[in-house]
């Protein structure tokens, strides 16, 4: 609690920004092979638009959009899988760029410089001509000119992705095993060297299909596996990237799925479990609040609890279709959605800090992935903060979500609060 309070008054006592100031960036993923992705747009606790690329830029997003990141203070990368392009655009929904011929892309992740694809796809074009693979890959984009400048083949139908120290932690799901039937579902993660794009190793978890939404905590991951949606059940996993690292054990197993899961402030993860079987013909869902440090060290004796904040495992349980979690790293308010049927309006809930319900919004068809735009006067706030006036010792180090470091991260370029001052890390 006392690490909790720290960090929520760095982040509201020396940042000149209100933090009930609200923008959020919605995916709605819309009907498959149907051309009709949309974007919603929400700010201070109404939707502004339900269409807002379309009334930014004068045309559609594009199929199916299933992730997005903010690269940067100017840039945001969007996912579009059966688009097959990676939209960029800028915080104000001006499309910048678009990098296409990446089939079936899936996940996002950067480091200021590059932005990192996974794609279920066989063939990628890149600046040296066409790569073919047997399995999915990994594809690297420079942010100089958008274009793809290197691939890695990891396993089958690859998904979540996150970077830690220079590398790049790949869950691999081998989701087309029931159609395709040269394939048996993957139950490996893949760590891929990002600056040389060479696979160093893959570290088998014995669980199949790491499938659905990896949220990042520093050195942990949270990654889902809904089973083989027969015989085998869904489950959970915290992963420890240092302990990957390092050789030694890096996971722990526990019996739910974390199908939707978001980042607390204080490093937690929260989560729906949405378990479906073709036996039963149903979901079941469980509601998770995981501690993945005490995870780890107990070896998954303790760390988590069937809880959520405030009301909020009630209002999901209430829901037709539970469709997503998601938790403003820069205020702390947590977002909710439902997809109903599948083939309708979904809506947007929202929630304060502490779980209290705020409001419910319609939205478009499946809304499901989120991103959290910095409150105005953010990225100028962290140039003005002073050594003298947070009265810090050296070498304390905090990401932009607020969460002390231990050490300045090595590879990538991404921007740090060191000793009160921004900084871009260029190791």
């Amino acid at each position: 609690m006392r690490r909790l309070l720290i960090i929520l008054s760095f982040i509201i006592c020396h940042l000149s920004f209100s933090v009930a100031q609200e923008k959020i960036i919605l995916l709605n993923e819309g009907m498959w092979q149907a051309d009709n992705g949309r974007i919603t747009y929400f700010e201070n606790g109404q939707v502004v638009s339900n269409q807002w690329f379309r009334d930014r830029n004068g045309y559609k997003l594009g199929d199916t959009p299933n992730d997005i990141i903010q690269v940067n203070e100017n840039l945001i990368a969007i996912a579009i899988n059966w688009s097959n392009i990676v939209q960029f655009i800028t915080p104000d929904g001006r499309a910048v760029a678009a990098t296409e011929d990446i089939p079936n892309n899936r996940r996002l992740c950067s480091d200021g410089q590059y932005v990192y694809v996974t794609s279920y796809g066989h063939e990628c074009l890149t600046t040296s001509g066409y790569r073919y693979f047997t399995k999915g890959f990994v594809a690297k984009i420079d942010l100089r000119n958008f274009q793809t400048v290197a691939v890695c083949e990891v396993g089958y139908e690859p998904e979540g992705i996150a970077l830690y120290k220079g590398r790049l932690f790949i869950a691999n799901t081998g989701g087309y095993a029931e159609q395709e039937y040269d394939h048996n579902f993957e139950t490996t993660v893949s760590i891929v060297n990002a600056a040389t794009m060479q696979l160093e190793r893959n570290i088998d978890t014995y669980v199949p299909n790491l499938y659905g939404e990896m949220s990042q905590s520093g050195r942990y991951l949270c990654i889902n596996s809904p089973g083989d949606y027969y015989e085998v059940p869904p489950c959970g996993l915290i992963f420890d990237c240092e302990k990957a690292l390092a050789g030694s054990d890096c996971f722990v197993k526990f019996n739910y799925p974390v199908t939707y899961n978001t980042t607390t402030l204080d490093g937690k993860f929260l989560a729906i479990g949405s378990a479906f079987s073709y036996i039963t013909g149903g979901y079941q869902f469980s509601y998770l609040t995981i501690d993945p440090r005490v995870m780890i060290e107990t070896r998954g004796q303790s760390g988590l609890s069937q809880t959520l904040p405030g009301t909020l495992k009630t209002d999901f349980a209430n829901m037709s279709q539970p469709y997503g979690i998601y938790l403003n790293p820069y205020t702390g308010y947590i977002y909710g959605t439902d997809a109903g049927s599948f083939e309708g309006a979904g809506f947007l809930y929202q929630w304060s800090p502490a779980g209290q319900f705020l409001g419910k919004h319609k939205v478009y068809i499946n809304p499901g992935h989120f991103l959290a735009i910095p409150p105005d006067g953010y990225w100028s706030s962290l140039t003005e903060i002073k050594n003298e006036k947070l009265n810090i010792k050296s070498d304390v180090i905090y990401d932009l979500q607020g969460r002390r470091l231990p050490s300045l991260p090595k590879g990538g370029r991404n921007i740090y609060i060191v000793n009160g001052k921004k900084m871009f890390n260029k190791q």
